[in-house]
């Protein structure tokens, strides 16, 4: 089965706090099977779904911040279960000591297991400092570890920038990835780009989605060089969609 591919709404922000309905019209437009959340711009689990209804579009998952994921869970999982997602993602954490990390962890872990209870999968989005944040550790490997419950996310324009050979990290991580986070890489200033204008290898990332038959491809852009954020989007969604096909003819 070939991936779906969705856009990370963080993607086209300004947008949607102008316009979400509207916004959300134009990536169905462009050819997007579903978009991942990150906020809902004071609209209501029930309105999300309306505006899902309206547009045809299916949520490949959504990004919650950990302090919610911490001291509101409840609400959460009730949020998402209304507007029919099963992903739930935290997005960022950040910490300066190893036992911060350890501890964070072991909370994140407990999360993710009462998320599982209750019928969603949990995932952990990397950034780049997860490598370097605790000399000679791997904060990733700690977390797969800790439990089985966390899956993760994984961002492979972040991955490279942090000097890690995609393809061998993801073969040694693959029981534990669920999602690919989707972006191109330019350099001088070493930023996000559309998707094919950039140095990364995006034909051999989607070839690995393939072989760990991955749902979705979730395509994210944080860096607009010649194009508005709605363009890039248009233009990332074409390429990644050619590249899909090619790869699984």
């Amino acid at each position: 089965m070939k991936p779906q591919i969705a856009l990370q709404l963080w993607s086209v922000q300004e947008a949607c706090k102008a316009d979400f309905l509207g916004t959300l019209t134009k990536l169905k437009e462009f050819g997007y099977d579903g978009i991942e959340f990150a906020g809902y711009y004071d609209h209501s689990a029930d309105e999300i779904l309306e505006m899902l209804k309206k547009t045809g579009l299916s949520v490949a998952g959504s990004h919650i911040p950990w302090d919610q994921l911490d001291t509101q869970l409840d609400d959460v999982m009730a949020f998402e279960k209304t507007i029919g997602n099963t992903r739930i993602v935290c997005p960022y954490a950040t910490f300066s000591t190893a036992e911060e990390w350890v501890a964070f962890i072991k909370r994140m872990s407990e999360v993710a297991a009462t998320v599982k209870e209750n019928g969603f999968e949990f995932f952990y989005h990397n950034h780049a400092h997860e490598f370097k944040e605790v000399p000679t550790e791997d904060v990733l490997d700690w977390m797969t570890r800790e439990s089985k419950d966390i899956q993760l996310e994984v961002d492979l324009y972040w991955l490279s920038a942090a000097g890690k050979e995609v393809p061998k990290w993801v073969h040694a991580h693959s029981d534990s990835i669920g999602l690919f986070h989707m972006k191109d890489m330019k350099k001088d200033p070493e930023e996000s780009t559309e998707i094919g204008s950039g140095i990364l290898p995006m034909k051999e990332y989607v070839q690995l989605a393939k072989e760990l038959a991955l749902p979705w491809l979730i395509v994210e852009q944080e860096a607009f060089q010649a194009y508005t954020p709605v363009e890039a989007a248009k233009i990332d969604c074409q390429v990644l969609t050619s590249i899909v096909e090619e790869c699984f003819q």
